[in-house]
């Protein structure tokens, strides 16, 4: 047997990972999922070669070494704090619900256990991390999503903005990393995990745009250092299932899932 993991949601993400470990990486073995309706988890995993047990997400700590939240942001402590309370490893996709739940980081600490936050669709996070071991003056993000992705958004909603009504390019918000999370929870992750890379979410800088004419989620990241200066580009393809993540985001969930028993690791 390898390293044992566990699986909390099997949407976009999820779904996509749990297929990948049952298809067989060397040293990971997938033991257990969870999701809010039991019947409809166990269906999705039915066809596996070898299916996971199907229980509740607070129990994945007790048959997994490793929990991979990949559920619906607000259930990350529900999901987190049992399994961190048994010394476990906590990966997940929800960086920026973390951002406001950083007790969590504390329990972990008490407790033994690990939060792991995946690079995402975050080009040159090494690179941030790197640069923020020495001074850093400003970090900066600019996002740009088609306008599907962004609606419902909690920001949107609370100021009466239609953003399925642009014909061209507009900034839909501009502030600090923290207040970009909580007005778009299921937006910015990658921006959460910047700011956790770098110089914090109150320090790190973040303009959200709707792009009616664009079929790609964009994140420009700019960074002024003592060590560095660099900008960093990348244009991710959403997801068909979830246009509010991009294709990356499981692959690199299978990557960081990966890195924990490689014998060879590459990157900081």
């Amino acid at each position: 047997m390898g390293l044992k993991i566990a699986i909390a949601g099997l949407g976009a993400i999820g779904a996509k990972v749990a297929r990948r470990l049952d298809e067989g990486i060397e040293g990971l073995d997938l033991v257990a999922v969870a999701g809010r309706d039991a019947a409809k988890t166990a269906a999705a995993v039915a066809d596996f070669t070898r299916p996971p047990a199907t229980m509740e997400a607070a129990r994945l700590g007790e048959v997994a070494e490793v929990v991979v939240d990949c559920a619906p942001g607000p259930q990350l402590g529900d999901i987190a704090e049992p399994a961190l309370d048994l010394g476990r490893i906590v990966v997940t996709a929800n960086a920026a619900v973390l951002l406001d739940r950083m007790d969590l980081v504390d329990r972990a600490r008490a407790r033994g256990g690990r939060i792991i936050v995946p690079t995402g669709a975050l080009l040159g996070l090494d690179a941030v991390r790197a640069a923020a071991e020495s001074r850093v003056d400003s970090v900066t993000m600019i996002t740009r999503k088609p306008p599907k992705g962004l609606a419902g958004a909690p920001y949107l909603v609370q100021n009466g903005i239609d953003v399925m009504a642009f014909t061209e390019s507009t900034r839909v918000f501009a502030g600090t990393a923290r207040e970009a999370a909580r007005g778009f929870p299921a937006n910015v992750n990658v921006a959460a995990a910047l700011s956790l890379a770098g110089i914090g979410p109150d320090l790190t800088r973040i303009e959200i745009w709707a792009e009616p004419t664009s079929g790609r989620n964009q994140h420009t990241i700019e960074v002024e250092a003592e060590a560095a200066r660099f900008t960093m580009t990348i244009s991710g393809v959403p997801s068909a299932e979830n246009p509010r993540t991009g294709r990356l985001t499981p692959l690199s969930v299978i990557a960081c899932l990966r890195g924990l028993v490689s014998p060879l690791r590459v990157g900081s």
